[in-house]
């Protein structure tokens, strides 16, 4: 229980501390705000690693899309990866839940470094440009794009089906796709308690080269991404 406290209290307190630094780098070049979200990244890893001992392995680096464009297609169980990605990618540029922009100073950043948000209950005008704001990001910046294709996060033993945004974006972009599987909700789930002494492994998966249908690629990728995280259980 202790572990677990501190933990919590150290990460959030730390995350508190890069925010408010990290404050007048909102007014600066990109760069600056995007070099803040992998100190980020790298104290969510550091603060597992002291408080409850979790060991984290990165799979299939020798798989990671070099010089040309391409997107990420992760699992998603937990914050975890919504910070730590973002030290084993260049940045990405996030697609997320438009609450999630609206939120005071954290809002703000993810503003500033290009985040794509999408209202999931409501039929709008961004949402319908969508796709075009998207080839518009990819078009105009050498950091790939992110994308949980659940949805939301999920418990690690859900396996729900993929939405069929991600093989709309896949037809749409015609670029590689890179398929990450992650198990960090072992660890730090979206319910329940922290749970120490365990592993996180994050799986890079060869990429997906342009060419499938929509939905032969959202089944594809789903089945590879589930068979990955049944093969960390």
């Amino acid at each position: 229980m202790i572990r677990k406290f501190l933990f919590l209290f150290f990460f959030f307190l730390g995350i508190s501390i890069i925010s408010i630094v990290f404050l007048p780098s909102l007014v600066m070049p990109t760069k600056i705000v995007l070099f803040g979200g992998k100190m980020m990244g790298k104290w969510a890893a550091l603060c597992l690693q002291i408080f409850l001992q979790t060991k984290i392995i990165i799979k299939g680096r020798e798989n990671i899309i070099n010089n040309e464009k391409f997107f990420i297609a992760c699992s998603h169980q937990s914050m975890f990866e919504t910070f730590y990605l973002q030290t084993i990618f260049n940045s990405p540029i996030f697609i997320l839940k438009y609450e999630l922009i609206q939120m005071p100073i954290f809002g703000w950043y993810l503003k500033k470094i290009g985040s794509i948000s999408i209202n999931r209950n409501k039929i709008t005008k961004d949402n319908l440009g969508l796709i075009d704001k998207i080839k518009n990001s990819v078009r105009n910046s050498e950091r790939p794009l992110i994308i949980f294709p659940q949805g939301t996060r999920v418990l690690p033993n859900e396996r729900i089906p993929f939405k069929k945004g991600v093989g709309r974006i896949y037809d749409e972009l015609k670029i590689n796709c890179q398929p990450v599987a992650i198990n960090s909700g072992n660890v730090w789930p979206k319910d329940g308690e922290l749970t120490s002494k365990k592993t996180i492994i994050l799986s890079i998966l060869p990429a997906v080269k342009p060419g499938m249908s929509s939905a032969e690629f959202t089944n594809y990728i789903e089945s590879k991404i589930y068979n990955e995280l049944d093969l960390m259980n």
